[in-house]
Order: structure tokens, then sequence, then C-alpha cells
């Protein structure tokens, strides 16, 4: 019988038909869905594809070549290119904006299925409309001449708006997303059919859904991610404008349904007239923004532009490389639908761990452990209160109406394209980190939205897979502006408590604020002394180990033990200046190696407490039955309590919670490599973080892509909005798709994109090197002097301490004696000199 997990996986992958290549030495392309398939399985229908570049197949081959190169930056700015040869054509602008529609690929339009052409508008599935969008966000209004044709042409309501927002992530991370999103678009169709079928009235489910992919600039995006939209049918090379009449295009907009999905095999997968488990049609709107504008102006797009125009019930909000699994979009909405007051919620994110491979990368194993713990122990108490403090923007949902207004206006500071608009250029340093987490601060905009009683939640069935950070300098990166912005945007939360009383929650919901309050004020307190606290555990502890766990060993022992607790604490000491001195001059990725190594003292160094607590703990515990006290007694009075208790709170709750919850595997899995990178999350990270408080720079670069895009200009004045454009033909459309697909659907091969030292970063490092040197000498020569005495375990410390005293005078004699002796050396210098410019100078009078 096979495993839960691999029947889910099979859930997923039936409806797959996939791509395979069939030679032949003809030019002819053939790609007709409903031509005879071939069958690689008899439950996988194939796709026909006999046509390939020479260079790419050799006759013969049953796969593509594993060296097949990724896309030319080049080739792809050529691609950009009006082409050589076509028919001219007259295209009138709309309101003196460039619209057009383009057929699309015979072999995409074929794929849609007939019962859905028939639910479809004339053109929906056939051509592909592209709109040069030449203004801001906030001025992509129907006034303007703007329009989407999901909403006036083919005028559909939409319930659910899917907003994918990315920024460079390869072709990989883009497909196995995508791919989820669509099959879950499928499952709750079939779920609306039957436990909703009000849902399907006037309109179909598929026409209920539309996803929206905005891409964050031209010159940062994988042109690889590009092929496969434009498999998909939602994507043209060559049709992009970079400006129209003099105005810089500021986002490319593409509008298709698609019927084709592309995994993360990769393989095409397109629906069969046979099967069941088809894919439905997917409204899709490519948002291309022409310049690198940062996440959060990607969600003044979603919102403002597109969600003001469809006016959907609910935002979607998922990050690519993020894969909601089965249902996980259906669980959502469900839970807007039956709770008209619920504001925003997120689903529970667990970290990509590929079978449990990446566990052996304790990094991966430590973040595995931190979102398991969040999503029993955290998450759930905050959905108690009514106010989840932060909907992580990778997988969360919000509904339309409770944002609108003052949330999305306070969650839009942060974008700097409205640097003049709102004097974002003018907030201090503390706004500006306040504003690095602006999903914190429309969370709490949200639930204290004047007169309203909206609130948030967490949706456990609803479960997203992402990919996280595998090297240290990339952990370090991501986490800066997370710690600094939930830093300040919690203060926030506080200072503006009062304004929940002029929200519409009632007493008893307030009162649940009241207490959520108090207890985030006592973990922004106990975060703001972690630093501390957690060396004077570690110093405490490890004293504790010659006075009680090593009472009775010989003096060899003691000794021994003595020394190498005092180097721990100097080692201890010295890496944590070092912290100071990577964070404030350091970009994480050019000292990769001293973080490695930081990340591995601390380790180390807390693994050794730990075990030295757990060593605390047994000999404590087994001397219970030898004392005459009660065991309450001998708890409240024994030095050990708080430890026996911290250790009981920190692995026995978590593993009674994560049983509660029924996913304890964590416990086993993870729990030790979290313990191990602990000390490094507050000692490392969090010095960079507090270190790089003032890095909140948002500046954007030039674009040689951007370049490459034509433009589109009025030449007539007896006909101001007509331009000629030379088009392709149907068959060159084809002809060039079948290398679009070729590139699709290779061998993807993942390449670690390395970070070049930049001559700065050079100074850097050798000023950091030398830095470092120089606090580690002087670090050595303090411990030496202030512990210059012989330990001897049966003397007391008063004669030790004397002993000390006088041998750091000898120390301070020794001192002021080689000052004085440089001193004098230099006198001598000097008066030696003096004679002799006399001498010379009386042999010249």
């Amino acid at each position: 019988m096979s495993a839960p997990h691999e029947l889910l996986e099979q859930h997923l992958l039936q409806p797959v038909r996939r791509y395979e290549p069939i030679h032949n030495d003809g030019a002819e392309y053939i790609w007709d869905v409903y031509d005879e398939p071939d069958y690689e399985d008899p439950s996988l229908q194939s796709l026909r594809v006999s046509s390939f570049d020479k260079g790419s197949l050799e006759q013969g081959d049953s796969e593509l070549h594993l060296d097949m190169p990724a896309v030319d930056e080049d080739r792809w700015e050529a691609r950009q290119q009006p082409p050589q040869h076509g028919r001219t054509r007259q295209v009138q602008l709309t309101s003196g904006n460039w619209i057009v529609d383009y057929p699309v690929p015979t072999p995409v339009a074929n794929a849609v299925l007939p019962e859905y052409r028939e639910q479809g508008a004339p053109k929906e599935f056939t051509h592909m409309r592209y709109s040069a969008v030449t203004c801001d966000p906030d001025d992509f209004v129907l006034e303007n001449g703007w329009g989407l044709r999901t909403r006036y042409e083919y005028e559909r309501p939409t319930d659910i708006l899917i907003a994918l927002t990315y920024y460079n992530e390869d072709r990989n991370l883009l497909t196995r997303t995508m791919h989820s999103v669509m099959l879950n678009i499928r499952d709750m169709c079939r779920k609306w059919s039957k436990r909703y079928p009000h849902m399907d009235d006037g309109h179909p489910g598929w026409q209920r859904v539309v996803v929206s992919l905005v891409f964050d600039g031209i010159d940062p995006c994988d042109k690889e991610a590009l092929d496969v939209l434009a498999t998909m049918g939602v994507y043209q090379d060559g049709v992009m404008k970079r400006q129209v009449n003099d105005k810089e295009t500021v986002a490319h907009l593409f509008e298709y349904t698609t019927q084709v999905s592309v995994d993360s095999t990769p393989q095409l997968v397109q629906p069969s007239p046979t099967s069941h488990n088809n894919l439905v049609p997917v409204q899709m709107i490519f948002c291309f923004k022409q310049r690198n504008a940062k996440k959060i102006n990607s969600h003044r797009w979603v919102f403002h532009a597109l969600g003001r125009m469809l006016q959907p019930d609910m935002v979607v909000l998922v990050d690519v490389g993020t894969k909601p699994d089965h249902l996980a979009l259906y669980h959502l909405w469900q839970a807007f639908y039956h709770r008209p007051t619920l504001g925003g919620a997120c689903g529970e994110i667990h970290a990509m761990i590929r079978h449990g491979m990446k566990l052996f990368n304790p990094l991966v194993a430590a973040q595995n452990f931190e979102y398991k713990i969040s999503n029993i122990l955290d998450k759930p108490l905050e959905s108690l209160f009514g106010y989840v403090s932060v909907l992580p923007g990778a997988f969360s949902a919000y509904r339309f109406q409770a944002v609108l207004g003052r949330p999305l206006d306070q969650y839009f500071h942060g974008d700097h394209t409205l640097a003049q608009r709102r004097g974002t250029g003018e907030m201090n340093i503390f706004q500006k980190n306040m504003f690095l987490a602006e999903d914190r601060i429309l969370c709490f905009e949200l639930v204290a939205k004047r007169g309203e009683r909206w609130t948030l939640t967490y949706i456990k069935p609803s479960k997203a897979e992402t990919d996280v950070p595998e090297q240290p300098a990339e952990l370090i990166s991501q986490r800066r502006r997370w710690l600094n912005g939930s830093f300040a945007a919690s203060l926030y939360a506080l200072v503006h408590f009062y304004r929940f009383y002029g929200s519409g929650h009632s007493l008893l919901r307030l009162l649940f604020f009241h207490l959520q309050a108090c207890y985030n004020l006592f973990q922004l307190v106990y975060t703001w002394f972690s630093l501390g606290n957690l060396w004077l555990t570690f110093a405490i502890i490890i004293q504790y180990l010659p006075s009680v766990l090593l009472h009775g060993f010989s003096d060899a022992w003691l000794i021994a033990f003595h020394y190498v607790n005092l180097v721990l604490m100097w080692v201890y000491a010295f890496f944590l200046a070092l912290q100071f001195v990577l964070a404030l001059g350091n970009r994480p990725k050019s000292e990769s190696v001293a973080y490695k190594l930081s990340f591995g003292v601390f380790g180390t160094l807390g693994m050794y407490t730990l075990a030295i607590s757990l060593w605390m703990t047994i000999r404590s515990l087994s001397h219970l039955a030898e004392e005459k006290k009660s065991t309450v007694d001998i708890v409240l009075s024994n030095t050990t309590a708080v430890l026996i208790a911290s250790l009981a709170a920190m692995y026995g709750l978590y593993l009674l919670a994560s049983l509660l919850y029924m996913d304890p595997w964590h416990m086993f899995t993870s729990a030790p490599q979290y313990f191990f990178m602990a000390p490094s999350f507050v000692n490392v990270i969090n010095v960079y973080a507090f270190c790089n408080l003032h890095d909140v720079s948002w500046g954007t670069k030039g674009s040689d892509k951007i370049e490459a895009l034509p433009s589109v200009q009025t030449k007539a004045q007896d006909q101001p909005d007509m331009v000629e454009e030379v088009a392709m033909d149907q068959g060159d459309i084809d002809m060039h798709f079948k290398k679009v697909v070729d590139r699709a659907v290779a061998p993807f091969h993942h390449e670690r994109k390395r970070s070049e030292k930049t001559t700065d970063d050079s100074y850097k490092t050798f000023r950091t090197r030398l830095v470092a040197f120089w606090l580690l000498s002087n670090a050595i020569l303090v411990a030496v002097i202030m512990n210059l005495y012989t330990y001897r375990p049966n003397e007391k410390l008063d004669d030790e301490a004397s002993e000390g005293r006088d041998n750091q005078e000898i120390y301070f004699k020794v001192i002021l004696w080689s000052t004085f002796g440089l001193a004098f050396f230099r006198f001598v210098g000097c008066v030696l000199f003096w004679i002799h410019h006399l001498a010379v100078r009386s042999r010249h009078l």
C-alpha cells in the first residue's frame, strides 16, 4: 500500500500529458492535440513534436542534450527586434495607448478543449492582448484608456485574484509555483461544483479566478522563465515597446487564457479529450515591469491597478518559489466565504526539504524547525486573539474590501516610486525600517481600521512549501530586513495601540488585544536583551561545571576544566566582537568563510553548554532520593531549578504541542540542528541586523535590456493615432514557437550565481581581517594579564585574587618601564641629534 504522500503526488500528477521529442529528418512541425498520440506510459499521453534544430538534437537521440546552453542574453535582446520579414499593418492607438491583440501559436490555441472554447469569448484562446502601460499604477484606470479584457470585454466577475510576484527566480521555481497554482484552481473549481453549485451560476468557476504574474524588472529576470510563459501562450518575444510617443513604458501587460502548463520536471502539460483530470483554463495577466522597483511596487500594481479594475472578493499573494499544496487555495477561500468579518488569513508555510535530504544542511533544518514551531505555537495563539501580527507575503490572502483605504495607503509608504508623492524621502531611519516590514503594517492597519471589526487568522489546512536559504550569507541578508522591519513595526503597533479604540471591535475582542499587546511587549523586551542573556547563560553554566559537576574530581581535572572554560569564554567574546566588525563593514557574501566559521563556533559552544545543562539536570534529579526535603522544596531551592524548567520548556512543551497537532517529526529530524544554530541566530544575525539598521536603500540601475526594445511613434499628421507595425505571419509564429518549447522543456541545471567582489569589497575585506587580527591579539593579551595566577582548587579565593593582583601589578610596572624606556630612547636620540647639529653649525661659523 502506497504512503499517503505518494498517493497525494499521484493525484496531483494525474492530468499530465508529457512533452517527448519524436525525431525525423523533415522540417515539418507537428503539434496537433487531436492527432493519434504516442504513449510513453498507458496513463500519460505524449505530445507530438517532430521538428527541432539539428544543432540541439542529433538523429536517434532520445532526450534533449544535457549540456544545452541556457538562454543567451544577447540572443534574447535580438529576439525583441521587429521581424525582418512580414506583413505591414496599421495599428490604431486606443486613447493614445498601445493596446494590440497578437495571435498565439497554433499549438497553444488548439490545446484548448472544445467545451471551454464554447464557454470562452471569440478571441480569448486565439489571441494574446499586449498593452504598453506608460502610467503609474494609480493612473491605470478606464478614464485614461486602460482596461482589462476579463472585466470590460468579457464582463466577468472576479472572486479570487491570485498574485504571483517574481524577481529573478529561475524557471524551475517559476514552474513549480505556476503549475501548483493551476492545479489548485482545477481542484477548487471541482469543489465549487460539488459543494457550492451556485458558484457556477452565470459563469463557470474558472472564469471567476484571475492569476496575475508580476515580474520586477526586465534586467534581473531569468530569460528562461520567459520561455516558459511563451510556451503557455502568455508571452511573446518581439512585441514589447520601450516607448510610446516618447512616453516610457512602465509595465508591459500581457493577457491570455491558457490551458497549457509546464511542470518543474520540466514537462509540458496539456489537456487530453479523454482525461477527467485536465487543467481548466486559467485567465492570466502577466505584468512585466520595465524597471526593477521592488516587491512592494509589484503589490501596488496588483492592488491599485489590477485589483481596482477587477474588484475581486479576495486577493491571494504568492511569491514565486512557493508551492501551494493540494487544495491550499480552496481552504483559504472557504475561510473567507464562511467568515464575513475575516479580513486576512495565511496558511502554513513549511520548508522545502526534498524528502528529508536537505535536512543534512543544519541551516535548512533549523529554519524548518522555526517554521514548524511558529505554525504550532505562534500562529494559533495570535489567531485566538484575532490579530496575527504578520501574514507572510510568500503565502497569504486578504479581503479586498478590507484593505482599501488607510491599510493600503500605509502599506505602500515603502514604495520608493511614491517618494515625491507621499514624502517617503523625508522619513526618518526608524520609519524607513518600519516600512521594510510593510506586511506587518498592513496587518495592524487592517485590524485597527476605523469603524470596522476585521480580524486575521491562520488556516492550518492550507499549506504551502517554500525554498529557504541554504548558505549563511543568504540567510543573514534575508533576516536583516525581517528583523529590522519587524522590530520597528512592533514598536509602531504598540505606540499606536490606541487606534484599536476607534475600531468596531467588541469589548471582549479589545480585551484580547490588550493581553496580546502585553505579550508582545514582553517579547520585545526579551528580544532586546537576548544578546546579554545568552552570554550570561553561557558564562554562568560553564562556571557551575567545576563547583557542581566536578565535585570530588582530582585537582588536575579541576585545573584542566577551569582553563578550558576560560579559553571558551574568551573565544566566545572574540567571535562576538568579530560580528560587530563584520557587520559594520562588509556584505555577508564577501565574508562567507568568516560567517560559516562563526556559525560553527557558536554552534559548538552552544552544544557544549547544552551538554553541561543536561548533565547538571541529570545530577540534580539523581540526588532527589537522597534529600530529606520534598521534591517541591528541592526544585524551589535548588540552583538548577531554573535550568530544569528552561529545558522542559524548550523541548518538552515543543514536543507536547507537536504531538497535539500530530506533526512531531521535526522534533526528531530538525530540533538538534536548530539547537546547534540557535546561538548564531542571536549572536550573528541579530548583530548584523542592528549594525545595518541604516541600510534602507532602494536604488535602481539602468538596463541595457530596456534599450534593446523598440519604440512606437506616430508619424502621419492626418492620422495621429495610427502606427505601422511589421507583423509576423502565423507560420513564422509557429516556427519561432518550436524553439521556445525547446528551451522551455530543456533539462534544468541549477547554477549558483556567484557574487563578484568589487574593489570596495576587497578593501573592506583587508580592513576586516586586519581589525580582526588586532582584536584577537589584544583579546589574548587581556586574557593572559587578567588571569596571571596559578589556579589551585584547595586554596581560598582571596589568596588567588591577591596573587592575581600582585602579578598584574608586576605587569603594570613592566608596561610603565617599557613606556619610559621607549621615551628615553627617543630622548637620547634627540639629544644626540641636537649635539650633532650644534657641532655642524659651529664648524660653519
